[in-house]
């Protein structure tokens, strides 16, 4: 089921990456896959490319970026050591969907988890002027340890954003909304769920909650159009 999850997530964030979140950073300076930091300044705002979407830090100098993490293993174990290993997909899969995370420091290199990391370039579009690196820098480190988790409202755009501007917001969350309004307001996504729930009520007779659901879906899709 956790690699069906993984697998659909993954999907969904395939064509996020390519044109929806990947907006703000297309002149920023990359790293090559191993680098050590020693190209970034401390407080410089840091962005990768991971699996399910773009993931955000804030480099502390000596190799170190402080970022938030969704990860469901603080939830079961006290074990430090399994705890502050790299996060993988799994774990941050089930961090999401429980709305457990932490604000944790990592290298470099765990941080980029084997892709190219980029210093960003927010500032160019951020209506709010950034905070000069050091304090950038301190207010991440002060922020250190656990913190609830939501896609919407605390992910790890919304820290790099408050740390930086005393702001938190998400351009690539709200770039995936439009995404979503965009589907919901086009009229072919109506016709396409009353199809299918047309051919499970075929194929799975037609139960109350069946039909419920293939009247109640296209006629909300519909009036949100």
């Amino acid at each position: 089921m956790l690699d069906s999850l993984t697998f659909l997530f993954e999907k969904i964030f395939l064509l996020t990456n390519f044109n929806v979140f990947n907006l703000i950073s297309t002149d920023g300076e990359k790293c090559p896959n191993h680098c050590d930091g020693s190209s970034f300044k401390r407080g410089d705002l840091l962005e990768v490319p991971r699996t399910l979407f773009i993931h955000f830090g804030i480099y502390l100098g000596d190799n170190k970026v402080a970022h938030l993490m969704p990860d469901i293993m603080p939830v079961l174990t006290t074990d430090k050591c399994q705890i502050q290993k790299v996060v993988t997909n799994k774990r941050l899969l089930l961090g999401v969907l429980s709305k457990i995370a932490s604000i944790r420091v990592d290298t470099v290199e765990d941080f980029a988890y084997g892709s190219k990391v980029i210093v960003n370039q927010m500032d160019i579009i951020s209506k709010k002027q950034p905070f000069p690196n050091e304090d950038v820098a301190l207010r991440a480190e002060k922020l250190v340890g656990a913190t609830p988790y939501s896609l919407l409202w605390n992910n790890c755009e919304h820290f790099v954003t408050y740390c930086r501007y005393g702001t938190p917001v998400s351009y690539q969350t709200d770039k995936f909304c439009e995404a979503l309004k965009m589907i919901i307001r086009d009229q072919r996504s109506v016709l396409l769920t009353a199809l299918i729930g047309m051919i499970s009520i075929l194929y799975a007779g037609l139960a109350p909650s069946t039909a419920l659901l293939t009247i109640l879906i296209p006629f909300t899709l519909w009036m949100a159009g």
